[in-house]
């Protein structure tokens, strides 16, 4: 049974006895001398294979960056989805105490919190600069600590990247009657707006997504973006790759830390979680950013077919995207304080984002070949 909460302080040394070690009051104490650094050793379980671009390799740079810049004493050791829990279990395991911290997709507990996929990845939600500035300035992570005080968990965002791909069919996806009756695993309020058309809609596991598509046992999915659909091998079962992702126009990941590891931290120690979950969310944005347009590029020379859904199927999803959502709200008073706060700040953004920034049109590749 692994230990929790391996969070050991050296006690300090008062002055005096510092005095009396050195012979002399008059000399100065170095900070060792004053007081050890504590030593964190936290076992962290992780939802996802830990090679994943930009989805789970920033834990990996968490754990290696903290070692380092703590001079080995924060060791974050993550293990692998399933070594110590499933991956749908790390919030239950971390509000009890049985480990220290946990890293994860927080939209998969969407069932017992529906506010969760307004802050992993939303239907037409923002981008991920407006959602970095809503998190960090906009009152985003109070609403989200907020959220979590009930379950004695302190979340931080360790992990961004940008839209996934709307996933993988059989055919290409021309129209939404196709959408009733298809088996699919399709994740957050997303998955509630194909249920709304028919679909039939269940959640995998990634590391399960090619046993389950190569043996029938659903005929769709989506997971993630490009760069990480690659190394899932995805298109070697499917060819048809529909864009874009509609249902989540980002992504992220956050350290769920259990409320009293966290409380039981010195400053110093808090101060370097936190700043390490934000340089692995650049970090993870930045790996993702830079691989994903080059898997995409593969996939089309493979000969996958990479499909932009038209406008009017867009422009129905988010009706029964804006309705799905509706209803959440009328039931859920969080998910609609979320919401409302993300639309107000949107409604700022978003003209700025419309008249301050250059069309898309002006970074298709035809428009940059004839530059």
């Amino acid at each position: 049974m692994p230990l929790s909460r391996q969070t050991f302080r050296a006690a300090p040394l008062t002055a005096a006895v510092t005095a009396v070690m050195l012979g002399t009051a008059a000399l100065p104490m170095t900070a060792t001398q004053v007081e050890a650094q504590e030593r964190v050793r936290w076992q962290v379980p992780i939802a996802f294979p830990s090679h994943l671009v930009g989805l789970s390799t920033p834990v990996r740079y968490l754990s290696e960056s903290l070692e380092q810049t703590s001079d080995g004493n924060i060791t974050l050791r993550y293990y692998e989805p399933g070594e110590l829990i499933p991956p749908f279990e790390i919030l239950d395991a971390v509000s009890q105490g049985i480990y220290d911290a946990g890293y994860t997709w927080v939209g998969y507990d969407q069932g017992s919190i529906p506010a969760l996929p307004l802050f992993s990845g939303a239907p037409f939600g923002m981008e991920p600069p407006a959602y970095l500035a809503w998190h960090y300035f906009g009152g985003g992570a109070e609403l989200l600590e907020e959220i979590y005080a009930d379950y004695d968990v302190h979340p931080l965002l360790c992990s961004m990247i940008g839209p996934e791909a709307a996933g993988w069919f059989a055919e290409p996806l021309e129209s939404l009657e196709q959408i009733d009756g298809l088996r699919i695993r399709f994740a957050g309020i997303g998955g509630r707006v194909l249920e709304r058309l028919g679909a039939s809609v269940t959640m995998i596991p990634g590391g399960e997504l090619y046993q389950a598509m190569e043996r029938g046992v659903i005929d769709a999915t989506e997971f993630s973006a490009p760069a990480v659909d690659r190394i899932l091998g995805m298109q070697e079962i499917v060819q048809n790759y529909v864009m874009p992702g509609w249902h989540q126009t980002f992504t992220t990941a956050h350290l769920l830390v259990n409320q009293e590891s966290w409380d039981a931290l010195s400053p110093q120690s808090q101060a370097q979680i936190d700043m390490g979950c934000r340089a692995a969310t650049l970090y993870g944005y930045a790996q993702s950013e830079f691989e994903t347009p080059q898997a995409l590029r593969d996939f089309e020379a493979e000969g996958v077919n990479a499909q932009v859904l038209p406008d009017e199927v867009l422009a129905e999803l988010r009706r029964v995207t804006n309705e799905v959502q509706a209803e959440i709200a009328a039931e859920n008073e969080m998910f609609a304080r979320v919401l409302e706060s993300q639309r107000e700040f949107m409604e700022v953004h978003g003209n700025w984002h419309h008249k301050g920034h250059l069309p898309r049109s002006y970074y298709a590749p035809e428009a940059l070949a004839r530059d």
